[in-house]
């Protein structure tokens, strides 16, 4: 699609005057014209269906908290259901002048403007109000609003064609457009769009900023995909351009496994109960491998002053430096909570330094808009307040001695309002600016984890990035909070929405933090709603918290996590996200496995004359879009192969596919998720479902969902006559699927009870040599096997053993002579085993599933994990 559709990439400049104040720079005056045509469905040349309208507008939010996600054409855009008082500030990102709230002489804007401006320069605020013309997008006048990018799609279906229980796939769509920024640091960007997504304006918004010096916009980013390159999703080209733009290095640092302090004790934290929660992560490591522990907000007597720790509580004499040493000798990373730019209403810090605080154009503090407790923002655009949060990082990295800082509400630094020092810089500039001052505080080596943070902003600068609102103990937002709330407020709903609508962002700008996983039975979550929540994190491939008090949790609710670690470092691809008509939450996720391709059957770089792109020299701190676009002709390809401990490349953005061990073979891995309120027979089309052969893997680029339906055109053991192992993990149940459910299109269908989720694995059946079907061990049913080899009577599994685990495994033998006396061993001891199916794959070929109970000591030693089957 690169070289179909080359993007378009443009910028624009204001010259230096002090008599000017900027409100916003209109890039693009959009008008969307789509010719109607007829296009084949995948599921037969005879049927089609027409795309001459738009259906849905992902809607990009503006920070970590923001709603993000696909929303259907005419549907009211998800908003905040708190008052603009408590919500306004969170969901502020680009804002454009409007006809309504054009400056006038009286104040407003005009006022706003006024302060910034130097001399005495008359301007007819009537006039410029008036032209304003009444087809303009503003916002007043706009139906929907996205910040720093967005894309409009078909999903190829029509109003009267939805059904609650039919998952419409962006595969079976029509053409997308996507529209944004590379970056977000010289100013917020805005999309702002009419109700029928006809009409589009991309603004680079300024809100005020004396143009006292050249005035720059980031680069601006327009392109046009074609359904058929819905190899990934239709956004992937523009997420790989702007990590590449901000030299993101997204798998520099590791993953991340650990526990956080805040959801079961909030502020209410001390040394002790610290210390308690760390000792049983160290003795829990045999079972999941825990690498940090994060002490979350409540230890210091006020934001701002971080030195004050709660007396009673904590040691007196090193109080932050024990508990990082006694974590880090328990073999973890200390992690600590600071919020750098915010500082309590009655802190020492706000006393003292009353002119660090942001204030609005009334001359009053700026709004912080937290429901929990009103703060002040502290304006990043003065060197004093730099140099306090500079000496606050450092702080906590060298005399504090933690490794990990999670650094929250850090939007506070670019709040609205003109009372700041530097009135020439904008929002997005004093958050750049920001941004720069705590890493050059932190250093290269800490991983930094932010949120409440403009997510533009942060790209290139964060290891880790919370990517959703809080999660919290119910489903949605319970009393006195609005449970009808689509916006910041703490609800698992919420957590894993915005968790799969911004998936296509993870490890391609930085490690995805979806929010910590509650297991706690203390909780009002069902245990659906838990696994739902274990599935989506592990089928996200981000972070991996947990936030119980872990001598509470069950056995029952920790194996939960059990069986999604470790994980694999891998992010799903959702089919949906375009597509969804279910609150912007996509049902379905889908994970590619194969054994690892030689280096012969590597793709070749595509040269760069293939391209007509624009050049454009080197800008500092970030690579020029000319020389992403030449490289993204070759760059953008699945190349299976990434595996947590091998060495990899740590700008790689690469994803959706991980390789398992030799015998395996290739499959799919898929969640299906039921996020109504009752019980739900899912329907999606199997050709979505199928995997293919390593060769179509590294061939095409990124796998298609859908190849040829004709069985003698099929790779051998792959997409082919003998139909399909379909083995649903969380519920451990086992079914054969015939060739023909491919050939004919028919559906897969799955009942799920409210919010249940399933992980499905679909691998093409094989009746010539045996086949290893799953595990109940891990939810990839596959990372977990470190070798599987067979012979002419027998099978030998090797599954790895650094972790305890216990369970079953299922393998597939092919019928033959003697088979119905087997005998099993596992850890070179009598094993037990059982015959769940015996599937019948053509008219020739039989066989039997085994399960295989077995157990996994953790030891390394040389039987540990060893499975045998003979016969």
């Amino acid at each position: 699609a690169v070289h179909k559709c080359p993007p378009l990439l443009w910028k624009v400049e204001h010259p230096p005057n002090s008599h000017v104040a900027l409100d916003s720079f209109l890039l693009m005056d959009g008008a969307l014209h789509l010719q109607h045509q007829q296009h084949s469905t995948s599921s037969s040349s005879s049927s089609s269906v027409d795309y001459d309208t738009p259906t849905n507008v992902y809607i990009h939010g503006y920070q970590s908290w923001s709603f993000s996600g696909s929303v259907v054409q005419g549907e009211v855009q998800p908003k905040s259901a708190m008052p603009k008082v408590l919500s306004a500030a969170f969901n502020r990102g680009g804002m454009v002048l409007s006809g309504d709230d054009a400056p006038t002489a009286s104040g407003g804007y005009g006022d706003h403007w006024s302060k910034n401006l130097e001399g005495n320069l008359s301007v007819d605020y009537d006039d410029l109000a008036a032209d304003v013309e009444d087809h303009d997008l503003n916002e007043s006048t706009a139906f929907y609003k996205s910040d720093m990018f967005t894309c409009i799609s078909s999903n190829g279906a029509t109003s009267s064609q939805y059904d609650d229980e039919r998952i419409l796939l962006d595969e079976e769509g029509g053409p997308a457009l996507i529209v944004g920024f590379l970056s977000q640091r010289e100013q917020y960007g805005a999309i702002l769009m009419d109700s029928e997504l006809r009409r589009f304006n991309l603004y680079a918004c300024h809100e005020g900023v004396v143009a006292r010096r050249t005035v720059t916009s980031d680069w601006a980013y327009c392109q046009i995909v074609d359904s058929s390159s819905y190899d990934e999703e239709a956004m992937v080209y523009y997420v790989h351009a702007v990590g590449d733009h901000n030299e993101a290095r997204p798998m520099e640092k590791g993953l991340t496994c650990g526990w956080c302090s805040w959801y079961h004790y909030y502020s209410e934290i001390d040394h002790d109960s610290l210390s308690k929660n760390a000792h049983i992560l160290e003795k829990s490591k045999s079972s999941i491998g825990f690498n940090v522990c994060l002490i979350d907000d409540g230890y210091m007597t006020a934001w701002g002053d971080w030195t004050s720790l709660k007396p009673g509580k904590f040691v007196k004499e090193g109080g932050m430096r024990v508990l990082a040493d006694a974590i880090r000798a328990k073999g973890m990373k200390p992690g600590v909570w600071l919020a750098p730019f915010a500082c309590d209403k009655f802190s020492k810090l706000a006393k003292e330094n009353p002119d660090w605080i942001i204030r609005n154009d009334a001359g009053r503090h700026a709004n912080s808009a937290n429901c929990g407790k009103f703060f002040y923002g502290l304006d990043a655009t003065n060197p004093g307040v730099r140099k306090h949060v500079y000496d606050t990082v450092k702080r906590a990295v060298e005399e504090w001695g933690f490794d990990v800082l999670k650094l929250d509400f850090l939007y506070a630094s670019c709040l609205e309002g003109n009372g700041k020092y530097d009135p020439t810089m904008s929002r997005a500039e004093a958050m750049h600016l920001g941004l720069r001052t705590i890493r050059a505080a932190a250093g290269n080596d800490t991983f930094i984890i932010g949120c409440g943070c403009p997510i533009g902003s942060a790209v290139g600068f964060v290891d880790g990035m919370r990517v959703s609102c809080d999660t919290g103990p119910t489903y949605r937002p319970e009393f006195p909070l609005p449970h009808w709330d689509n916006g910041t407020l703490p609800a698992l709903k919420g957590m894993m929405r915005n968790t799969m609508s911004r998936s296509p962002l993870g490890h391609r700008w930085w490690h995805n933090d979806p929010d910590c996983i509650l297991l706690g039975e203390s909780t009002k979550l069902t245990d659906d709603e838990v696994v739902s929540a274990a599935s989506i994190v592990a089928m996200t491939g981000g972070m991996f918290l947990l936030s119980d008090d872990m001598e509470k949790v069950s056995e029952a609710r920790l194996s939960v996590a059990k069986r999604i670690f470790p994980l694999t470092g891998v992010t799903a691809v959702p089919l949906d996200l375009h597509s969804t008509i279910n609150d912007g939450m996509p049902s379905i996720l889908r994970l590619w496995c194969a054994e690892k391709p030689t280096q012969d059957n590597k793709t070749t770089d595509v040269s760069a004359k293939e391209i007509d792109i624009i050049s454009s020299s080197e800008t500092s701190g970030s690579m020029s879009p000319g020389k992403i676009l030449r490289e993204q002709a070759s760059k953008i390809e699945c190349e299976v192969g990434y595996s947590p401990g091998n060495d990899s490349d740590p700008y790689s953005r690469e994803r959706s596919c991980f390789s398992v061990a030799s015998g395996l073979g290739s499959w799919t891995v898929v969640s299906l998720s039921n996020w109504m309120d009752h019980s739900a027979k899912l329907s999606v089309s199997f050709s979505a479902l199928v995997s293919h052969s390593i060769e179509d893997f590294v061939a095409m680029g990124a796998p298609r969902s859908v190849l040829s339906l004709d069985a003698d055109n099929s790779s051998p053991g792959e997409v082919s006559e003998h139909g399909f192992h379909v083995f649903s993990f969380w519920s451990s149940e086992y079914v054969w699927i015939p060739h023909q459910t491919l050939v004919d299109n028919s559906p897969l269908i799955k009942k799920l009870k409210p919010h249940e989720s399933e992980i499905l694995h679909i691998k093409p059946a094989n009746p010539t040599r045996p086949q290893y079907i799953g595990s109940d061990l891990h939810f990839s049913c596959g990372f977990e096997v470190e070798s599987f080899e067979w012979g002419n009577n027998h099978v030998l599994v090797l599954l790895k053993n650094g972790y305890k685990k216990r369970g079953s495994i299922f393998v597939y033998l092919p019928e033959s002579k003697g088979l119905d006396r087997t005998v099993v061993t596992v850890n070179d001891k009598p094993g037990t085993v059982e015959i769940v199916a015996k599937p019948t794959i053509g008219n020739k070929h039989d066989g039997k599933v085994f399960r295989v109970y077995t157990e996994i000591e953790g030891t390394g030693a040389e039987s540990d994990g060893s499975v045998s089957i003979r016969w």
